[in-house]
């Protein structure tokens, strides 16, 4: 039985089926393109959607297809004057291990998770536009070519045109700046080491060059191109005469994969959901690539979604949007302010922060995250820490948190509930169900006394604590 249709099989639609089927639920992805994306467009990974990966059981096919951020060459007038990271590269601690971004394709992304959804017996169906829908009090009625499906609930993951969207009459307020228009796309580039990208520009305005960057585990660079207001064809030609103007020749340009013209389109649907049926990703944000957010946003809507979608309560339903929609315009907002940092041709316009990392999103205030005081509160994230089993072997704490249910720690001796998790400090006597706080980190990361109790919900967030 389908319990839930998905319209739109970009990252959002593919982690949110995942997601809904290792939990048992039934559920379509239909994408109205008649062949899957290729191309790299959103190829950031934040260290946050990495730990979703994780959970999910995609992490390591990620990993040893992408690559960590590598650096920045800067070409003024044709010489190399001096290299850059966006972001410097930061050890992992015991409570984040993966403290950096990573860099993968998205249509390898897509593959990744296509392969991670076939395991559960879930193929999108390609070439199967959603054609109209109905909602009632039960379920969703929904016109698919040649049949009509009936389903407890449908999401919208359609895109920044989202036929959803624009079928249940949503506006989707913000700005599309026409001053701003960048040629993007992926092509080959011959004569440029692969160990770096690229910034090449005039010494008089070096804000305005264009940028290429390599793509792991193929022969691409990703290039961003600024074209001014002129109507400008999105060609081959049009690059190579950009570049061969900036960098003086010497590099050759051929295999143009993917392109397309790019303007600053900054918007925010005005709800996330109309009864029975959600918005998630691009249908209900979109956001300039600087910063690298709008992807991992989507993935992470979809892994809020997911779990309140299996089970089903309207207290957890009314929540996705009170929680979503806050995080979406926070994340608009900081895109907006580093695109601006481009225009503005800033010093720091290349440099990323923490506030880019999406390690810091939490939902404390939410409908699901109870006032508290302290260092960590509903609502915040969980963090990692290292752990031992009874037989000695080492274990994560987020290996604990693993899979498509919530989980409580009990820390120290103190009563725990059926199923709980209990956490000892080091040098305790072990039950085969309970585990050794290696180095004192998960008593520190959670402020845990003895007793304690921490209740962490199916996506990785805290939703209660005792004193």
């Amino acid at each position: 039985m389908t319990e839930v249709l998905i319209a739109g099989a970009g990252p959002t639609g593919l982690t949110l089926a995942i997601d809904l089927a290792r939990r048992g639920v039934g559920v379509r992805i239909v994408e109205k393109a008649e062949t899957f994306f290729e191309g790299s467009r959103g190829d950031g990974l934040q260290p946050r959607t990495l730990e979703v990966f994780e959970d999910l059981g995609v992490l390591d096919a990620v990993l040893a297809a992408g690559q960590a951020p590598v650096p920045m060459r800067i070409h003024l007038g044709g010489e190399v004057v001096g290299e850059r990271m966006m972001a410097e590269l930061v050890e992992p601690t015991p409570d984040v291990p993966y403290p950096n971004g990573f860099f993968l394709g998205q249509s390898r992304t897509e593959g990744i998770l296509r392969d991670r959804l076939a395991e559960f017996g879930v193929q999108v169906e390609l070439g199967t536009p959603l054609l109209g829908f109905e909602q009632d009090a039960d379920g969703v009625t929904a016109e698919l070519p040649g049949e009509r499906v009936r389903v407890e609930y449908l999401v919208g993951a359609d895109g920044g045109k989202s036929f959803v969207r624009k079928a249940l009459g949503i506006a989707f307020e913000g700005t599309t700046d026409e001053s701003v228009r960048m040629l993007l796309g992926d092509v080959q580039a011959e004569g440029l080491d692969r160990a770096y990208g690229h910034w090449f520009a005039k010494p008089e305005d070096p804000m305005s060059g264009i940028v290429l960057t390599p793509l792991p585990g193929v022969p691409h660079f990703q290039f961003g191109a600024p074209l001014g207001e002129e109507e400008v064809e999105a060609s081959l030609d049009t690059l190579q005469s950009r570049l061969d103007e900036l960098s003086g020749g010497g590099v050759r340009l051929h295999d143009l994969a993917w392109s397309t013209v790019w303007r600053p389109n900054i918007r925010l649907a005005g709800r996330f959901r109309d009864g029975r049926v959600f918005l998630a990703g691009d249908a209900a944000h979109v956001h300039p690539p600087t910063g690298g957010q709008g992807l991992n946003t989507g993935v992470q809507d979809a892994y809020n979604l997911g779990w309140k979608l299996a089970d089903g309560s309207p207290e957890l339903l009314d929540s996705y949007e009170s929680e979503r929609r806050g995080v979406a315009a926070r994340v608009l907002k900081i895109s907006t302010e580093i695109l601006e940092k481009y225009k503005e041709g800033a010093d720091d316009a290349h440099e990323r922060g923490e506030n880019t990392r999406q390690l810091d999103i939490g939902y404390r205030g939410g409908p699901l995250a109870p006032a508290a005081t302290g260092r960590i509160r509903p609502g915040d994230r969980a963090p990692d820490a290292p752990l031992k089993d009874a037989n000695g072997k080492s274990v994560r704490l987020f290996e604990l948190l693993r899979g498509p249910r919530a989980t409580v720690l009990v820390f120290g001796d103190g009563p725990a509930p059926e199923g709980a998790r209990r956490i000892l400090p080091a040098g305790s006597p072990l039950s085969d169900v309970d585990f050794e706080d290696v180095g004192g980190h998960a008593f520190a990361a959670y402020e845990a006394g003895n007793g304690r109790q921490v209740s962490i919900r199916p996506d990785g967030y805290i939703r209660g604590l005792t004193a």
